[in-house]
Formats: C-alpha cells, structure tokens, sequence
C-alpha cells in the first residue's frame, strides 16, 4: 500500500519539518509558559489532533476547496487571526490561566489545573484548524509521497497524515514540557512571571500577524 522509498523520504521531510521552530511550536512554548509543563503538553495534543483532522480532509479531497475558493480561504485566515488577537490580549491582561494569579503555574489534578489545561487543548486545535496555510500546506505536501500506482490513495494519505501527526506530537510535546518546566523556575518571582506572559501576549500577537499577513 506504501512506496517504502517515498515513505523513507517522507520521513526525512517530515522530521526537518516537525523540528524546525514554526507557529505551532512558538504557540506551545507561549502556552507552557503561561500555564506549565502540563499544560504545554497538553495544547501540543490540542495541535495535533487538529494536524490528524487537516490529514484527514486532505484524504477525502476537502482541503482542495480552498484552492478554488479563495473567500473561504480569507475567512478562516481572519477568523484564525481574531482568535490569536483575543489570546494574546488575555496574556497581556494576565487572564485565562492559573498561573497569572500567581508565582508559579498550578499543576496537578485539581481543578483549576484540570481546566487550564482543557482550555490549552481546545486552544492548541482552534489555532491550528482555524489556519488555513495548514491545509494548503498538507494539499501540497502530502501528495508528493503518494504513489498512485499502488492504488490505496487514501490509506497512503491517512498513513502519512499520522506519521507526521504522531512524529509533531513526540517534537512539540517535548517542546511544551521544557518550556513549561523552564517557566515554572522563573515564575518563582512575579516580575519575570509578568514577563512571560507579556512575551506569551506577543507571541500570539505575532502569530496573528503573521496569519494575516497574504500568502
């Protein structure tokens, strides 16, 4: 079912992409570094069962609409940009997560922890379904490690579409729980814990820039 030569390349491809720093990954740094190790983790979960639904419509032909519907395309570009907008005014605000109330992120399993990191996990995947690059991305990159001739064409699109979401997963996960870690040391004093949010406000204010921005 799998070209065994494109997938080895795939994989390649795949890895340099997972590790090279991107929206995604500056996203989960910003959250593990508002809410915890925890909490970044879990908006890297967030991220990657939305990259799972883009590899998805990718199979069945969806993403292809917004190839010849530009509209849809502008739509969600600023709708993934207002969204952005409104997360980074919470972080500059110091609201939406426990550790803005105080010098370290709350961890464990109490409730607050709970929710900060339901709201990461939800926030992780409207950020990144609402980015339509993603999409246009996955219809331009998947297909050259398709092989037709073997048939199968959408077992082969959904194959790679988890290897990349479980190969962005092990990367950005990782990612959430240094960052998370590395917070949790600095938020010992309120100044810098000020400061992470400020920086968390700016990635994401970056981030909707840069989604806002044509392509």
């Amino acid at each position: 079912m799998i070209d065994t030569s494109l997938y080895a390349a795939f994989l390649v491809a795949a890895f340099t992409l997972c590790v090279t720093p991107g929206p995604d990954m500056m996203f989960i740094v910003a959250v593990g570094g508002r809410g915890g190790p925890l909490t970044g983790m879990t908006a890297a979960l967030g991220v990657a069962c939305a990259m799972f639904v883009h590899a998805v419509a990718a199979a069945l032909g969806l993403s292809a609409l917004f190839l010849t519907l530009p509209m849809l395309y502008d739509a969600l570009r600023w709708a993934g940009a207002a969204y952005l907008l409104y997360l980074a005014v919470r972080a500059f605000r110091g609201e939406g997560e426990p550790a803005g109330a105080g010098p370290a992120p709350v961890e464990g399993a109490g409730p607050k922890a709970g929710a900060a990191r339901q709201r990461a996990f939800w926030r992780g995947a409207v950020t990144n379904l609402l980015n339509p690059k993603v999409i246009l991305f996955n219809v331009s990159f998947l297909p050259q490690f398709v092989n037709p001739a073997l048939g199968h064409v959408q077992e082969q699109f959904l194959l790679l579409g988890c290897t990349i979401t479980a190969m962005g997963l092990l990367v950005d996960g990782s990612v959430g729980l240094l960052s998370g870690r590395l917070a949790a040391l600095l938020r010992r004093s309120r100044r810098v814990a000020r400061g992470l949010d400020c920086f968390s406000g700016t990635v994401f204010a970056g981030l909707a820039i840069r989604l806002a921005a044509p392509k």
